[in-house]
Protein backbone atom coordinates (compact mmCIF):
# COMPACT_ATOMS: atom_id res chain seq x y z
CA UNK A 1 0.00 0.00 0.00
CA UNK A 2 1.13 3.57 -0.16
CA UNK A 3 2.45 5.26 2.84
CA UNK A 4 0.71 4.08 5.84
CA UNK A 5 -1.70 5.90 8.27
CA UNK A 6 0.44 4.18 10.97
CA UNK A 7 4.32 2.90 10.57
CA UNK A 8 3.93 -0.18 12.11
CA UNK A 9 7.88 -1.04 12.63
CA UNK A 10 8.06 2.36 14.66
CA UNK A 11 5.31 0.79 16.90
CA UNK A 12 6.86 -2.14 17.88
CA UNK A 13 10.15 -0.39 18.22
CA UNK A 14 8.57 2.15 20.11
CA UNK A 15 6.43 -0.18 22.65
CA UNK A 16 9.35 -2.58 23.16
CA UNK A 17 11.64 0.39 24.21
CA UNK A 18 9.41 1.27 26.39
CA UNK A 19 7.84 -1.58 28.24
CA UNK A 20 8.90 -2.26 31.29
CA UNK A 21 10.65 -5.28 32.62
CA UNK A 22 9.07 -8.09 34.07
CA UNK A 23 9.88 -9.78 37.22
CA UNK A 24 13.33 -11.39 37.61
CA UNK A 25 13.04 -15.45 37.54
CA UNK A 26 15.90 -17.98 36.59
CA UNK A 27 15.65 -19.57 33.10
CA UNK A 28 14.88 -22.63 34.97
CA UNK A 29 12.11 -21.29 36.54
CA UNK A 30 10.99 -19.50 33.56
CA UNK A 31 10.62 -22.64 31.86
CA UNK A 32 8.48 -24.20 34.36
CA UNK A 33 6.36 -21.00 34.16
CA UNK A 34 5.75 -22.06 30.45
CA UNK A 35 5.13 -25.76 31.23
CA UNK A 36 2.74 -25.31 34.05
CA UNK A 37 0.28 -22.66 31.84
CA UNK A 38 -0.08 -24.87 29.21
CA UNK A 39 -0.60 -27.81 30.77
CA UNK A 40 -3.15 -25.15 33.10
CA UNK A 41 -4.66 -23.96 29.55
CA UNK A 42 -6.27 -27.62 28.57
CA UNK A 43 -7.06 -28.27 32.26
CA UNK A 44 -8.82 -25.23 32.10
CA UNK A 45 -10.54 -25.76 28.70
CA UNK A 46 -11.87 -28.87 30.06
CA UNK A 47 -13.67 -27.19 32.87
CA UNK A 48 -14.84 -24.36 30.81
CA UNK A 49 -16.64 -26.65 28.24
CA UNK A 50 -18.23 -29.02 30.56
CA UNK A 51 -19.70 -26.25 32.87
CA UNK A 52 -20.94 -24.34 29.82
CA UNK A 53 -22.20 -27.10 27.65
CA UNK A 54 -20.76 -25.35 24.57
CA UNK A 55 -20.22 -27.06 21.54
CA UNK A 56 -15.98 -26.69 21.43
CA UNK A 57 -13.13 -28.31 20.20
CA UNK A 58 -12.19 -31.30 22.80
CA UNK A 59 -8.65 -31.33 22.17
CA UNK A 60 -7.18 -27.20 21.37
CA UNK A 61 -3.98 -26.29 20.66
CA UNK A 62 -2.28 -25.57 24.32
CA UNK A 63 -2.19 -22.05 24.95
CA UNK A 64 0.89 -19.72 23.15
CA UNK A 65 2.90 -18.51 26.15
CA UNK A 66 4.78 -14.68 25.30
CA UNK A 67 7.20 -12.51 27.35
CA UNK A 68 6.30 -8.56 27.24
CA UNK A 69 7.57 -8.06 23.70
CA UNK A 70 6.36 -11.30 22.08
CA UNK A 71 2.59 -9.52 23.42
CA UNK A 72 3.54 -6.20 21.21
CA UNK A 73 4.76 -7.94 18.47
CA UNK A 74 1.30 -10.26 18.62
CA UNK A 75 -0.98 -7.14 18.97
CA UNK A 76 1.08 -5.44 15.98
CA UNK A 77 0.66 -8.41 13.79
CA UNK A 78 -3.30 -8.50 15.16
CA UNK A 79 -4.10 -4.42 14.45
CA UNK A 80 -2.13 -4.71 10.76
CA UNK A 81 -4.55 -7.74 9.84
CA UNK A 82 -7.65 -5.91 10.78
CA UNK A 83 -6.70 -2.30 9.91
CA UNK A 84 -4.75 -2.37 7.07
CA UNK A 85 -7.36 -3.18 4.33
CA UNK A 86 -9.61 -0.53 5.82
CA UNK A 87 -7.03 2.32 5.97
CA UNK A 88 -6.52 1.29 2.37
CA UNK A 89 -10.10 2.16 1.68
CA UNK A 90 -9.71 5.33 3.66
CA UNK A 91 -7.11 6.84 2.03
CA UNK A 92 -9.35 6.32 -1.03
CA UNK A 93 -12.08 7.90 0.65
CA UNK A 94 -9.86 10.87 1.45
CA UNK A 95 -9.05 11.38 -1.86
CA UNK A 96 -5.58 13.74 -2.69
CA UNK A 97 -5.06 16.95 -1.01
CA UNK A 98 -2.15 17.54 1.97
CA UNK A 99 -3.87 14.72 3.87
CA UNK A 100 -4.06 12.46 0.98
CA UNK A 101 -1.67 11.33 -1.76
CA UNK A 102 -1.75 14.77 -3.54
CA UNK A 103 1.91 17.03 -3.54
CA UNK A 104 2.99 17.00 -0.80
CA UNK A 105 0.65 14.81 0.74
CA UNK A 106 2.95 11.82 1.25
CA UNK A 107 5.74 13.73 3.19
CA UNK A 108 3.29 14.93 5.74
CA UNK A 109 1.77 11.28 5.59
CA UNK A 110 4.84 9.40 5.91
CA UNK A 111 5.46 11.78 8.84
CA UNK A 112 2.12 11.57 10.94
CA UNK A 113 2.43 7.68 10.30
CA UNK A 114 5.45 7.47 12.23
CA UNK A 115 4.04 9.88 15.03
CA UNK A 116 0.95 7.57 14.99
CA UNK A 117 3.33 4.34 15.19
CA UNK A 118 5.27 6.00 18.51
CA UNK A 119 1.60 6.65 20.08
CA UNK A 120 0.75 3.21 18.93
CA UNK A 121 3.63 1.69 20.33
CA UNK A 122 3.77 4.44 23.66
CA UNK A 123 -0.13 2.61 24.64
CA UNK A 124 1.18 -0.86 23.94
CA UNK A 125 4.19 -0.61 26.06
CA UNK A 126 1.59 0.67 29.01
CA UNK A 127 -0.65 -2.38 28.39
CA UNK A 128 1.79 -5.07 27.99
CA UNK A 129 2.66 -5.11 31.75
CA UNK A 130 -0.94 -5.43 33.16
CA UNK A 131 -2.53 -7.65 30.45
CA UNK A 132 -2.40 -11.50 31.62
CA UNK A 133 -4.11 -13.26 28.66
CA UNK A 134 -6.17 -12.92 25.50
CA UNK A 135 -7.60 -14.53 22.96
CA UNK A 136 -6.02 -13.18 19.56
CA UNK A 137 -9.05 -13.10 16.92
CA UNK A 138 -7.15 -11.43 14.21
CA UNK A 139 -3.83 -13.23 13.30
CA UNK A 140 -1.58 -13.08 9.84
CA UNK A 141 -2.12 -15.74 7.23
CA UNK A 142 -0.42 -19.20 8.34
CA UNK A 143 2.36 -20.30 5.36
CA UNK A 144 -0.56 -21.82 3.36
CA UNK A 145 -2.36 -18.74 3.39
CA UNK A 146 -5.39 -19.37 5.41
CA UNK A 147 -6.21 -16.99 8.02
CA UNK A 148 -5.80 -18.85 11.56
CA UNK A 149 -9.28 -18.98 13.45
CA UNK A 150 -7.56 -17.45 16.45
CA UNK A 151 -5.28 -17.67 19.78
CA UNK A 152 -5.26 -18.24 23.21
CA UNK A 153 -2.03 -16.27 24.31
CA UNK A 154 -0.88 -16.08 28.26
CA UNK A 155 1.73 -13.07 29.36
CA UNK A 156 4.19 -14.90 31.44
CA UNK A 157 5.86 -12.68 33.06
CA UNK A 158 2.58 -10.47 34.06
CA UNK A 159 1.15 -13.75 35.68
CA UNK A 160 4.03 -14.26 37.82
CA UNK A 161 4.24 -10.44 38.75
CA UNK A 162 1.00 -10.59 39.90
CA UNK A 163 0.83 -13.98 41.85
CA UNK A 164 4.00 -12.72 43.48
CA UNK A 165 2.40 -8.86 44.03
CA UNK A 166 -0.77 -10.81 45.62
CA UNK A 167 1.54 -13.23 47.63
CA UNK A 168 -1.23 -15.87 46.39
CA UNK A 169 -0.82 -19.69 45.57
CA UNK A 170 0.83 -19.90 41.92
CA UNK A 171 -0.88 -22.66 40.46
CA UNK A 172 -3.93 -21.58 41.52
CA UNK A 173 -3.60 -18.41 40.16
CA UNK A 174 -2.74 -19.78 37.11
CA UNK A 175 -5.39 -22.12 36.63
CA UNK A 176 -7.96 -19.00 37.31
CA UNK A 177 -6.42 -16.73 34.95
CA UNK A 178 -6.43 -19.94 32.56
CA UNK A 179 -10.19 -20.11 32.99
CA UNK A 180 -10.99 -16.73 32.28
CA UNK A 181 -8.97 -16.97 28.89
CA UNK A 182 -10.73 -20.18 27.87
CA UNK A 183 -13.61 -19.14 28.47
CA UNK A 184 -13.35 -16.30 25.35
CA UNK A 185 -11.30 -19.08 23.27
CA UNK A 186 -14.96 -20.82 24.04
CA UNK A 187 -16.87 -17.84 22.64
CA UNK A 188 -15.11 -17.07 19.71
CA UNK A 189 -14.54 -21.18 18.70
CA UNK A 190 -17.90 -22.56 19.85
CA UNK A 191 -20.06 -19.93 18.55
CA UNK A 192 -18.65 -19.96 14.47
CA UNK A 193 -20.17 -15.81 13.24
CA UNK A 194 -19.05 -14.63 16.48
CA UNK A 195 -15.55 -13.88 15.31
CA UNK A 196 -16.84 -12.52 12.11
CA UNK A 197 -19.76 -9.90 13.47
CA UNK A 198 -16.74 -8.40 16.32
CA UNK A 199 -15.12 -7.60 12.70
CA UNK A 200 -17.81 -5.86 10.84
CA UNK A 201 -18.76 -4.21 13.80
CA UNK A 202 -15.29 -2.88 13.78
CA UNK A 203 -15.13 -2.42 9.88
CA UNK A 204 -17.98 -0.20 10.23
CA UNK A 205 -16.80 1.84 13.19
CA UNK A 206 -13.43 2.76 11.23
CA UNK A 207 -15.05 3.42 8.04
CA UNK A 208 -18.19 6.13 9.67
CA UNK A 209 -14.72 8.45 10.58
CA UNK A 210 -15.29 12.06 9.65
CA UNK A 211 -12.91 13.09 7.02
CA UNK A 212 -13.96 16.00 7.10
CA UNK A 213 -10.65 18.62 8.03
CA UNK A 214 -13.15 20.71 10.11
CA UNK A 215 -14.98 18.16 11.78
CA UNK A 216 -11.34 16.53 12.58
CA UNK A 217 -10.03 19.53 14.12
CA UNK A 218 -13.30 19.82 16.31
CA UNK A 219 -12.44 16.13 17.42
CA UNK A 220 -8.72 17.51 18.00
CA UNK A 221 -9.44 20.25 20.09
CA UNK A 222 -12.05 18.08 22.09
CA UNK A 223 -9.28 15.37 22.96
CA UNK A 224 -7.27 18.11 24.18
CA UNK A 225 -9.57 18.92 26.35
CA UNK A 226 -10.68 15.63 27.23
CA UNK A 227 -6.60 15.01 28.30
CA UNK A 228 -6.77 18.24 30.83
CA UNK A 229 -10.25 17.38 32.38
CA UNK A 230 -8.83 13.56 33.18
CA UNK A 231 -5.31 15.22 34.70
CA UNK A 232 -8.06 17.54 37.30
CA UNK A 233 -9.62 14.08 37.79
CA UNK A 234 -12.49 14.47 35.49
CA UNK A 235 -14.55 11.69 33.73
CA UNK A 236 -13.83 12.05 30.01
CA UNK A 237 -11.36 9.90 28.08
CA UNK A 238 -10.52 9.98 24.28
CA UNK A 239 -12.57 7.09 23.00
CA UNK A 240 -15.39 9.42 23.54
CA UNK A 241 -14.04 12.72 22.17
CA UNK A 242 -13.13 11.28 18.64
CA UNK A 243 -15.93 9.71 17.92
CA UNK A 244 -18.41 10.82 15.47
CA UNK A 245 -22.21 10.27 16.11
CA UNK A 246 -22.25 7.17 13.54
CA UNK A 247 -19.26 5.76 15.66
CA UNK A 248 -21.37 6.49 19.18
CA UNK A 249 -24.19 3.75 17.69
CA UNK A 250 -21.65 1.31 16.03
CA UNK A 251 -19.79 1.21 19.66
CA UNK A 252 -22.66 0.69 21.54
CA UNK A 253 -23.21 -2.50 19.90
CA UNK A 254 -19.56 -3.39 19.56
CA UNK A 255 -19.62 -2.60 23.77
CA UNK A 256 -22.44 -4.70 24.12
CA UNK A 257 -21.58 -8.00 22.38
CA UNK A 258 -17.54 -7.53 24.52
CA UNK A 259 -19.55 -6.54 27.71
CA UNK A 260 -21.43 -9.60 27.53
CA UNK A 261 -17.73 -11.76 26.61
CA UNK A 262 -16.15 -10.29 29.31
CA UNK A 263 -18.73 -10.74 31.90
CA UNK A 264 -19.44 -14.77 30.45
CA UNK A 265 -16.08 -14.76 31.31
CA UNK A 266 -16.14 -13.75 34.78
CA UNK A 267 -19.40 -15.69 35.62
CA UNK A 268 -18.10 -18.75 34.42
CA UNK A 269 -14.49 -18.16 36.10
CA UNK A 270 -16.16 -17.72 39.50
CA UNK A 271 -18.81 -20.60 38.94
CA UNK A 272 -16.29 -23.23 37.94
CA UNK A 273 -13.22 -21.35 40.07
CA UNK A 274 -14.17 -22.70 43.86
CA UNK A 275 -14.63 -26.12 42.32
CA UNK A 276 -11.21 -26.56 41.09
CA UNK A 277 -9.29 -23.49 42.79
CA UNK A 278 -9.25 -23.84 46.41
CA UNK A 279 -8.18 -20.17 47.41
CA UNK A 280 -10.12 -18.42 44.87
CA UNK A 281 -12.06 -16.72 47.20
CA UNK A 282 -8.57 -14.97 48.27
CA UNK A 283 -7.16 -14.61 45.05
CA UNK A 284 -10.32 -12.28 44.36
CA UNK A 285 -10.34 -10.57 46.67
CA UNK A 286 -6.54 -9.51 46.47
CA UNK A 287 -6.74 -8.87 42.70
CA UNK A 288 -9.86 -6.93 43.04
CA UNK A 289 -7.84 -4.52 45.87
CA UNK A 290 -4.81 -4.62 43.21
CA UNK A 291 -7.28 -3.36 40.46
CA UNK A 292 -8.72 -0.20 42.56
CA UNK A 293 -5.61 1.07 44.38
CA UNK A 294 -2.50 2.30 41.50
CA UNK A 295 -1.14 5.58 41.65
CA UNK A 296 -2.47 9.20 40.31
CA UNK A 297 -0.88 9.00 37.43
CA UNK A 298 -1.73 5.22 36.66
CA UNK A 299 -5.59 6.21 36.90
CA UNK A 300 -5.15 9.23 35.08
CA UNK A 301 -3.76 6.88 31.61
CA UNK A 302 -6.60 4.42 32.80
CA UNK A 303 -9.25 7.02 32.64
CA UNK A 304 -7.69 8.72 29.44
CA UNK A 305 -7.45 5.32 27.48
CA UNK A 306 -11.69 4.69 28.63
CA UNK A 307 -10.10 1.57 30.82
CA UNK A 308 -12.01 2.62 34.03
CA UNK A 309 -15.51 2.69 31.73
CA UNK A 310 -14.34 -0.28 30.25
CA UNK A 311 -14.14 -1.89 33.82
CA UNK A 312 -17.80 -0.66 35.00
CA UNK A 313 -19.06 -1.95 31.13
CA UNK A 314 -17.86 -5.73 32.05
CA UNK A 315 -19.16 -5.14 35.72
CA UNK A 316 -22.84 -4.70 34.17
CA UNK A 317 -21.97 -7.90 31.84
CA UNK A 318 -20.96 -10.19 34.90
CA UNK A 319 -24.18 -9.20 36.82
CA UNK A 320 -25.88 -9.76 33.16
CA UNK A 321 -24.73 -13.28 32.78
CA UNK A 322 -25.44 -13.70 36.82
CA UNK A 323 -28.95 -12.86 36.83
CA UNK A 324 -30.14 -14.85 32.91
CA UNK A 325 -28.79 -18.23 34.61
CA UNK A 326 -30.01 -17.68 38.05
CA UNK A 327 -33.14 -17.49 36.66
CA UNK A 328 -33.56 -19.12 33.62
CA UNK A 329 -30.43 -22.08 33.84
CA UNK A 330 -27.59 -22.02 31.57
CA UNK A 331 -28.99 -23.85 28.61
CA UNK A 332 -31.64 -20.87 28.40
CA UNK A 333 -29.21 -18.61 28.33
CA UNK A 334 -26.87 -20.49 25.90
CA UNK A 335 -29.69 -19.19 23.37
CA UNK A 336 -27.63 -15.92 23.30
CA UNK A 337 -25.28 -17.90 21.14
CA UNK A 338 -27.91 -18.39 18.52
CA UNK A 339 -27.52 -15.15 16.39
CA UNK A 340 -26.46 -11.43 16.24
CA UNK A 341 -29.87 -10.95 17.00
CA UNK A 342 -30.07 -12.87 20.02
CA UNK A 343 -27.34 -10.93 21.09
CA UNK A 344 -27.93 -8.17 24.41
CA UNK A 345 -28.38 -4.90 23.56
CA UNK A 346 -27.04 -2.17 25.40
CA UNK A 347 -30.17 -1.38 27.18
CA UNK A 348 -30.69 -5.27 27.94
CA UNK A 349 -27.26 -5.86 29.34
CA UNK A 350 -28.29 -3.05 32.19
CA UNK A 351 -32.21 -4.98 32.23
CA UNK A 352 -31.43 -8.62 31.40
CA UNK A 353 -35.44 -8.77 31.86
CA UNK A 354 -35.61 -7.07 28.73
CA UNK A 355 -33.57 -9.59 26.89
CA UNK A 356 -35.19 -12.60 28.11
CA UNK A 357 -38.69 -10.92 27.50
CA UNK A 358 -37.05 -10.36 23.75
CA UNK A 359 -35.17 -13.84 23.32
CA UNK A 360 -36.83 -16.74 25.65
CA UNK A 361 -40.36 -14.86 25.62
CA UNK A 362 -43.19 -16.13 28.69
CA UNK A 363 -41.57 -17.83 31.49
CA UNK A 364 -43.01 -19.65 34.17
CA UNK A 365 -40.00 -17.96 37.17
CA UNK A 366 -38.72 -20.37 39.69
CA UNK A 367 -35.06 -18.53 40.05
CA UNK A 368 -32.50 -20.12 41.75
CA UNK A 369 -30.25 -18.22 43.87
CA UNK A 370 -28.14 -15.12 42.01
CA UNK A 371 -24.12 -15.72 41.75
CA UNK A 372 -23.10 -13.19 43.96
CA UNK A 373 -19.42 -13.39 43.39
CA UNK A 374 -17.00 -10.87 43.14
CA UNK A 375 -15.36 -10.71 39.35
CA UNK A 376 -12.09 -10.13 38.00
CA UNK A 377 -11.02 -7.87 34.89
CA UNK A 378 -9.41 -8.53 31.86
CA UNK A 379 -7.74 -5.03 30.65
CA UNK A 380 -6.81 -5.21 34.42
CA UNK A 381 -5.33 -9.05 34.15
CA UNK A 382 -7.19 -11.58 33.76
Amino acid sequence: MSASMIDWNVAVQTGIRLVRPGPQVSQSEAREVVAELRELSTIAHGHVRDFTGMDIDPNPEPATIVDRPGWIRANVDGFRVVLEPLMERLEAKRGPGLLGGGPGGVMVQAVGSRVTGMQVGAILAYMASRVLGQYELFLPPDPSGRAPTGRLTLVAPNIVHVEQELEVDPHDFRLWVCLHEETHRAQFTGVPWLREYVQEQMTEFLLASDLDPGALLDRIREATDVLVDAVRGGEGNLIDAIQTPEQRAILDRLTAVMTLAEGHGDFVMDAVGPGVVPSVQQIRSKFQGRRDGGTRLDKTIRRVLGLDLKMKQYAEGSRFVRRVVGEVGMEQFNRIWESPATLPTHAEIKEPALWMDRVLGPRVLDPAPELDAPRTDEAEGA
